[in-house]
């Protein structure tokens, strides 16, 4: 067994155009001032970071390192859960994630594609040049509007969009696997990877490729009503990225698991502050370290409640507390009695 590394945060939630949110090094700060070891960075803020030249220049990349270990902190991992997303878009997403990508390539459904794949290149090279072994992203999706079989689904329809999805991602993994980082794809809803099914027939199309992990976040399972300890149980030699996040599942007559198109405070399933929702963190802990998992534990905020500073400074606490110092020995040596084979057999009656 071995201990998780953290407390650490991503940055993506709290990142601002005001002092200290506006740059990376006065992010580092703030984060270590809250107790946090650790930052996750959003690679597309280019107030914090510049993934094209992280892939480029190593020396740049050392910059980077050198203004957070300064402050006191280590980068987790880079996300790209914005480029990860343009790598499949249904149409129907189209003006709703155009924003996502740079002017040039708004409305152009193939070349936003290809664009989100470069940012893709770009970011196994810069998790390589960072010294980097995980990435986090999102995997896209193409039939994410069929997610209910209602009308009836064309039969071959889910298939043909996961071999393009496949299709798509093999050349990335490749890329990745080249530069010695793993693709953690954040199972979530509106991706087509959204629970370990939709993960699994992935998988298979990808052929089980070994760059192909997880980045697991409890906080998606319970609303959906997943089972998120056994998934542990059924997934942990594929997780390699964690985000600690809350959530909490309240159905009434009114709503469920759709939401009832509410705003987040209305629905009953919401995201909450660590230690406010339903998570069973202990639980959640003890597994990843029975199974071994050494990444960072790293918390994600997004809660429509409580103000995000009081939630990055209950963050680092909370998940400190949670972080398990692994045994160095058995609980039970006290009572050793030694190895002789011959009381054994004799124990035995041989």
């Amino acid at each position: 067994m071995k201990t998780i590394k953290g407390p650490a945060i991503f940055l993506a939630q709290f990142a601002g155009d005001a002092a200290p949110y506006n740059s990376l090094a006065g992010m580092a700060k703030w984060a270590a001032g809250h107790g946090y070891k650790g930052i996750q960075i959003p690679s597309w803020d280019g107030r914090l970071f510049d993934l094209k030249r992280a892939a480029e220049s190593k020396t740049y990349a050392d910059e980077v390192a050198g203004i957070c270990a300064e402050a006191g902190v280590a980068i987790t991992e880079l996300s790209t859960h914005l480029q990860g997303q343009l790598v499949a878009v249904h149409p129907a997403y189209d003006p709703a994630f155009d924003g996502f990508a740079p002017p040039e390539v708004r409305g152009n459904a193939a070349a936003r594609t290809e664009w989100a794949v470069q940012q893709l290149h770009y970011a196994a090279a810069a998790s390589r040049n960072l010294g980097l072994t995980a990435h986090a992203t999102f995997s896209g999706a193409l039939a994410w509007p069929f997610v209910y079989p209602w009308p009836q689904r064309p039969a071959g329809l889910v298939e043909l969009a996961f071999d393009e999805l496949a299709r798509r991602w093999t050349p990335i993994l490749n890329a990745f696997d080249a530069h010695g980082v793993d693709v953690c794809y954040e199972i979530h809803p509106g991706e087509d990877l959204h629970d370990g099914a939709s993960y699994e027939m992935f998988l298979e199309r990808v052929n089980n490729h070994v760059r192909a992990c997880l980045l697991y976040d409890p906080s998606h399972f319970v609303l959906q009503c997943l089972d998120y300890l056994e998934y542990i149980d059924i997934y942990h030699t594929r997780i390699r990225a964690f985000h600690v996040k809350d959530a909490e599942f309240n159905a009434t007559g009114r709503g469920g698991v759709y939401g009832g198109f509410q705003s987040w405070a209305n629905r009953a399933g919401r995201f909450r502050s660590l230690g406010d929702g339903q998570v069973d963190f202990s639980g959640i802990f003890s597994k990843l370290t029975q199974y071994g998992f050494d990444g960072w534990a790293v918390l994600e905020w997004e809660c429509c409640i409580k103000d995000s500073e009081q939630g990055a400074a209950e963050g680092a606490p909370f998940i400190a507390s949670h972080i398990i110092t692994t045994a160095k020995r058995a609980f039970d040596d006290f009572a050793a009695s030694g190895v002789d084979d011959a009381a054994n057999r004799k124990l035995l009656g041989l």
